[in-house]
This record gives structure tokens, sequence and C-alpha cells, in this order.
């Protein structure tokens, strides 16, 4: 018998069978925790993962199997193995709606009613009243038309779908003029001429990139053409020697040639931003109010809602949007619903906002309260870490994110984490890596040789605080 032959004779007998493993006391206690089925191809997958790594790595692999109990190493490949991949973080990116990261956390209040309408049955298509068949469109459709002046009202699962969902009602097959300055792309590559495309309506591009007259529109207007539309440049801004068509401008073009106007806000938003101190974006009900005839904006932006996309406008418009087949496919659940009801409800009561809805909160948060936060956790901090890094506080500027106000920027406070001594790329990759792996994931960002740390969207300092023992550097 060869020295390999024996190593790896000697290695079979150190891995006990699936059946022996699975009377063993602690795996049966797994069993009871993670259900038989789940916890036998755990024991298979360990076993297998095993056997490869003694082919690969000979006698490192016996030694590292005989230092280890295999049901320890069990135990950990099921809790690897169950965790949700999607998961609570901080973001502490200095991004406040990050679209990597969900975008806008929601309200206290629109998370008890998505719990509350998910435990059972709902009456998500069903009129209690007349006990017959309703529309999903009824829970929401009059408190969106209270919020924004619109005379109807649907919503889809996100802008995107909005988008494409109007052009493809009220323009399939036919030509849509559009400002080459509004040709945008939004996050994923995602570009307004391919949703046009997707749709059928086919892009007639006017104007030019700085500048677009009114009269571009109107020369492009002929036998084919099926709306007009405006995008608002949401996520970037072209500045010096620009003119731009406004709203009021083409509705009333729209008007004289009896075609309806559409106009993507993107974000958008129900208030005045003004009044919290923000810079302005022009509100769906100023939008419809300025004579367009169907608004699209999304719900998970400036509003602070869940993922969706609102419709707003006319009447007869929006009837025609609720009966294309495309509808039933970018409807929203009832789940999203719930949320989205609650978020509107706080917008009842406006003076309260800034307290009640997180994403208004977080961008007005004060200052002065951040640079406060940011001190306290200096210390602990720089004890979590030891000696090989200096924490240090800073100013910062905080961005709004996701294609809302692109330049504009909000006065913050930040930690700066900078590694001593040389390699510190390595070095900040490794502590960026080990911010992530706690139990609630911390996502900073790499700037200027230093991990930082941006706090305001830091709400729970307590809970940040806590896990910082459990960093494995």
């Amino acid at each position: 018998m060869t020295k390999l032959q024996k190593l790896n004779q000697s290695f079979q007998s150190q891995v006990p069978s699936v059946d022996k493993l699975l009377r063993q006391d602690a795996v049966v206690g797994l069993m009871e925790i993670y259900g038989r089925q789940t916890t036998t191809n755990a024991v298979r997958a360990l076993i297998s993962q095993t056997r490869l790594e003694f082919k690969a790595n000979g006698r490192k692999a016996l030694e590292t199997l005989l230092e280890k109990n295999l049901s320890s190493l069990l135990k950990n490949w099921l809790e690897h193995h169950s965790t949700p991949s999607l998961k609570l973080v901080y973001n502490l990116t200095g991004t406040v709606l990050h679209t990597n990261l969900g975008r806008a956390p929601l309200p206290r209040e629109a998370i008890e009613a998505m719990a509350n309408v998910a435990r059972g049955a709902s009456n998500i298509e069903f009129d209690l009243s007349r006990g017959k068949r309703g529309d999903r469109d009824d829970h929401l459709e009059k408190l969106i038309c209270e919020l924004t002046g619109a005379e109807a009202a649907t919503v889809v699962n996100n802008n995107a779908a909005a988008v494409l969902l109007v052009l493809n009602t009220l323009s399939n097959r036919k030509e849509v003029p559009v400002s080459r300055g509004e040709l945008i792309e939004i996050g994923g590559s995602f570009r307004v001429p391919d949703i046009m495309k997707r749709a059928g309506a086919k892009l007639v591009e006017v104007g030019t990139t700085n500048r677009t007259h009114l009269s571009d529109y109107e020369d492009a207007i002929g036998s084919k053409t099926g709306a007009l539309m405006k995008v608002h440049a949401s996520n970037y801004t072209i500045q010096g020697f620009t003119n731009e068509v406004t709203g009021k401008e083409l509705a009333s073009l729209a008007k004289i040639h009896d075609l309806p106007l559409i106009e993507d806000l993107g974000s958008g938003t129900f208030v005045d931003l003004t009044k919290f101190g923000l810079p302005h974006e022009p509100t769906v009900r100023e939008t419809l109010f300025n004579g367009v005839d169907i608004v699209t904006s999304s719900g998970d932006k400036l509003l602070g809602g869940p993922q969706v996309g609102l419709i707003t406008g006319r009447n007869d418009l929006i009837a025609a949007i609720k009966k294309n087949p495309m509808k039933r496919a970018l409807r929203v659940d009832k789940v999203t619903i719930a949320a989205l009801w609650a978020v509107l409800q706080l917008y009842r009561d406006p003076d309260r906002l800034a307290e009640r809805v997180p994403t208004i909160r977080l961008l007005t948060k004060p200052e002065n309260e951040i640079h406060t936060t940011a001190k306290s956790l200096v210390g602990p901090l720089s004890r979590a870490l030891g000696q090989s890094f200096t924490v240090s506080t800073i100013p910062c500027k905080s961005q709004i994110g996701s294609g809302s106000l692109p330049v504009e920027r909000l006065n913050s406070a930040a930690l700066s984490i900078k590694p001593d001594g040389g390699q510190k790329g390595t070095a900040l990759k490794k502590l960026s890596q080990a911010f992530r792996g706690l139990p609630i994931p911390v996502i900073g960002r790499i700037q200027d040789d230093a991990l930082i740390l941006d706090l305001r969207c830091l709400e729970d300092v307590a809970g940040f605080e806590e896990q910082l023992k459990r960093l494995d550097l």
C-alpha cells in the first residue's frame, strides 16, 4: 500500500457515514431546528466537500478535519445556508436613497400595515359594501387623487413600468416627440429610448442636447404622432447655454393638436420640499396644474414609500391605461398596497411629515445632531478596532440619491477610519469586509485612504455600537 493510499484510508476512517452522523445527539438537536431533510442534505454536502478538499490538499485537509468536530462544522454550515441573503443593513454610504440598498426606509405605520394584511385573507379585489368583486385600485385611487388633484390614478410595480404602460396604451405604433436633452438613462443602464421601443412607441428626437424650443416639437407633430412627452431630468443637470420647454408650454401645444401630454417626473414628490429647507422638486400636483395629462412618478424615492410607479391624470386616459392587458402583469400586490396607503395617509398631515416619514426625516436631520452622534462613537469604535486604526470625525456632504436632486449636497458628519502603517489599500479592503460581516452589515465608502461612515442615516445608534465588539479583524 502506497503512502497516499494509507493516508486516504486514514482519512476515510475519520469520516463517519451519513447515518452515523445523523444519530449523534448534537445532530439530532440540529434536526429539530432545521428539519430532517435539510440537515441530511447538509451532512451529505459537508462530507462531500471535505472529501474534495482532501483530494486537493491531502494531509492539510485531514488535519483540519481532526482538529474540528464534524457536528460543529455542520452547525456552522446550517447557520450559514439558512441565513437569508436579503437582510437589513446600516446605510452609512452618504447616499440617503441608495438604489442598491433598497432606497426609502418605510415608516412604522407602513410596516404595521404590511404585516396586518399579510397575515390572512384580505379584500384586495372584493367590494365589502356590495359583496361583489372589486378593483384593487379602489384602495388607493381616491387618496392619490386627493393628494395630487388628479382626476384618476392607478399604480404599477415601479416607475419604469408606469412609463412603459402609459406609452403602450397611448402611443403604440405611433410617434412620440421627446427633447434630446431629456433622453435620460436611469439605474442599471435602463434608458428612456429603450422603454419607448419596448412600449411600441417610435421616438422622435427634437431639439439639441442643451437647447430645445417649442417650435421643435411643433415641427415634429404629424399624422402619426400619438402623444407629446416630457421627461424631468431628475438624475442630472445641464447648465450654461440652455433652453427647456416647460410643461405648461407643451400642454398648450398638445391641446391645439388634440394630443395627450405625458410627463415622467422620475422621482416625484407630493409636497413642496422647500418647506423642509430642501431644494425645489416639481410636485405631481403642480405638474398636473400646468396642464399635463398624464404624470408618472416613483413611490420609493422622495415620496418615502414602497417601490411602485404612480400614474395620475385625466380620467379617460387612466381608464384606457387600466384596460391595457399589460396592467395585470405590472400590478402591485396586497402588501404593497397596504404600505403605500399607510404612507399616503401620513401626507394628509404635512406638518408632521419630517417626524413620521423616514426619508424626509433623514434628509432634514440637523447637521449638529449628526456631529454629536459621530463624536459619541469615536471612543467605542477606537476600542473595537484597536491600535491598528485611527478614528476621527470629519465634516462631509451627503447626497439624496436615486436620481433625485443630483447636484444638491447636504451637510453631514462622518467617522473616518484610517489604517496605521503600510498597505492601506489591503487594510481598508479587509476592514470594509469585516463591517459587512457584522450581524447587521455596515456599508460605508472608501475615500482618501480611509473608510468613511457617513452618519446621516444612522438612527439605531445603540444597535450599531453594540455590535462593534463582534468585528472580526
